[in-house]
């Protein structure tokens, strides 16, 4: 038995027929943990699909309403990238449900992980970049909501920057202009560098939730906005030097900013032959990353919300291992014996 509870159902399964985004991943990584012996049928816990009440904690009326009645435009649903469906709106309130599941849980066990979620690109009043609800604000905003909790962490290590969260929990609460661009299209827009960056906007008394983006700079979105803290990697950067940005990253948030709860987006597409991506991570250096952020929330006795997020590898093999990784490293971190 896995020391703490996985998130997970059948109908996580997107319905965008042939597509970038791999939907049948979910399914293929639940049946990788069972056959592997990594997890057992109990391991397993099914989630419910969140309440109009938690969306609305951060989507706006008038979009929830749009997605309920089928009533989008036809630029709102270009945006998304994804082919509007009545059954993909039950998907995505799922999902959000799981997360909040997994968040739940995560205060209990001291880590939750939701094999679906890690819709980062939603903003309040719209989708972008395959993502039509921001799981990861939801779950947050529900359990401050409830009092379970009081300020939150987001490591986001998705390859593309989390705009959708950065706005949510930005300090200014205007809606903004949509992304120029699309996830599956190149940005030849974007100023190349040859050194990476971090970004960081001065936390105020009154901020609940601290986001920290790890992302090539050189990848949708075009326009990012600012991120508590934004790690801006060139193109190529590999195992050694992705986990040096992100220690940095970490160790100067938690200098500063004691989260109740910390709201782990675990991308696989970081990969090198991920084809969204342009960095160089190995399946092992992703790894370490994982186990990295767990070792650190432990060590803080610091509940990890776990989402699973992007990842497009040229083989989906490849991404259902790294994805399942997270779940062995989760393991090997929390399962020793503490108190």
């Amino acid at each position: 038995m896995l020391p703490f509870k996985v998130v997970y159902s059948d109908a996580y399964y997107l319905p965008i027929g042939e597509h970038v985004f791999p939907a049948e991943k979910y399914r293929r990584i639940q049946q990788k943990l069972l056959a592997s012996g990594i997890a057992s049928p109990g391991d397993f816990i099914t989630p419910e699909p969140a309440a109009d009440r938690d969306i609305l904690l951060v989507h706006g009326a008038e979009y929830v309403y749009k997605l309920q009645t089928g009533t989008l435009t036809a630029r709102e649903e270009l945006q998304m990238e994804i082919p509007f469906s009545d059954e993909l709106v039950e998907a995505f309130w799922l999902a959000a449900g799981g997360s909040i599941l997994a968040g739940q849980r995560a205060l209990q066990d001291r880590v939750g992980i939701n094999l679906g979620g890690g819709f980062h690109h939603a903003f309040p009043d719209h989708g972008e970049g395959f993502c039509m609800i921001n799981d990861i604000a939801v779950a947050i905003r529900s359990l401050q909501r409830d009092k379970r909790i009081e300020r939150a962490m987001v490591v986001d290590c998705d390859v593309h920057q989390g705009n959708g969260t950065a706005v949510i929990f930005g300090h200014k609460r205007a809606l903004v202009p949509a992304t120029h661009g699309l996830p599956s299209a190149s940005a030849p827009t974007l100023t190349r560098t040859d050194h990476g960056s971090i970004r960081q906007v001065p936390s105020g008394a009154d901020t609940d939730v601290l986001t920290i983006s790890l992302h090539q700079e050189n990848n949708y979105p075009s326009w990012k906005p600012p991120s508590s803290i934004d790690v801006n990697l060139p193109d190529g950067v590999g195992d050694e030097q992705y986990l040096a940005w992100l220690d940095n990253a970490v160790s100067s948030a938690l200098r500063q900013f004691q989260p109740d709860l910390i709201s782990y987006v675990a991308g696989a597409d970081p990969y090198r032959e991920d084809q969204l991506g342009g960095l160089a991570l190995t399946i092992e250096g992703l790894n370490r990353r994982d186990q990295f952020v767990f070792e650190v929330a432990k060590a803080r006795r610091i509940p990890v919300m776990v989402t699973l997020a992007g990842g497009y590898a040229q083989n989906v093999e490849d991404t259902v291992t790294i994805h399942c990784n997270t779940v062995v490293a989760a393991t090997e971190v929390f399962g020793q014996n503490t108190n």
